[in-house]
């Protein structure tokens, strides 16, 4: 058996992009056309490959898949746990909460058409697919369920605030922007900066007593 496996293998064309190469094209096209608007065929022909190529570095479309929902995950965790570090020590709850949602929206619109990809096509994927993302999610939810409780232990965050309905509509409202975000009308950085506004410090004016 493994002869035979090692011969079907062999005889499997090589693809001339590569696996990452691949996994690219893969990524932008389910950013643009979700799961659904995307085939085996599609990602070849994308990539300027026969079919039967892309065979050699995955089996299926929902390996290319699962593939591409752990990077968009890793991609933005990634960044957000960089814009973090690089805080200075002595930042404030304010200039992290800045960095860490500023590192989220640019690995979104910015960055990465895994994240946005990861985004667009979670909720219409195989419950397979999505279960075995789930570490990966979980991960980079937990990075910011250990942000927020740092900070309401520390006496930043208003005191009994649920850390993980807060981090709900965080993400939430973050990853909405990709459903209307135009880069021509403005930047990921800018976004960021009225987000935070919003989130930081309310809609409400303050009214003198």
């Amino acid at each position: 058996m493994a002869d035979i496996v090692a011969n079907e293998t062999r005889d499997k064309p090589r693809s001339a992009v590569g696996r990452e190469g691949v996994l690219n094209v893969a990524a932008r096209l389910f950013r643009d056309h979700g799961y659904g608007g995307v085939s085996l065929r599609k990602i070849a022909g994308a990539a300027g490959i026969k079919a039967g190529s892309i065979y050699y570095h995955f089996g299926s479309k929902d390996e290319i898949v699962a593939a591409i929902l752990d990077e968009g995950i890793l991609a933005v965790h990634e960044n957000m746990r960089r814009a973090i570090e690089e805080q200075p020590a002595n930042a404030g709850a304010e200039a992290l909460l800045r960095a860490a949602i500023g590192a989220h929206l640019r690995a979104l619109l910015d960055v990465s058409d895994y994240s946005s990809a990861n985004v667009r096509i979670f909720g219409q994927v195989p419950q397979s697919v999505r279960d075995a993302n789930l570490p990966t999610r979980r991960a980079y939810e937990a990075e910011w369920d250990n942000l927020l409780s740092r900070l309401l232990d520390a006496g930043a965050l208003k005191a009994g605030l649920d850390i993980r309905r807060l981090r709900l509509m965080l993400i939430g409202a973050l990853n909405a922007t990709l459903e209307w975000f135009d880069p021509d009308r403005g930047s990921a950085d800018a976004l960021a900066q009225t987000y935070a506004d919003v989130f930081l410090h309310g809609i409400l004016a303050q009214q003198e007593t």
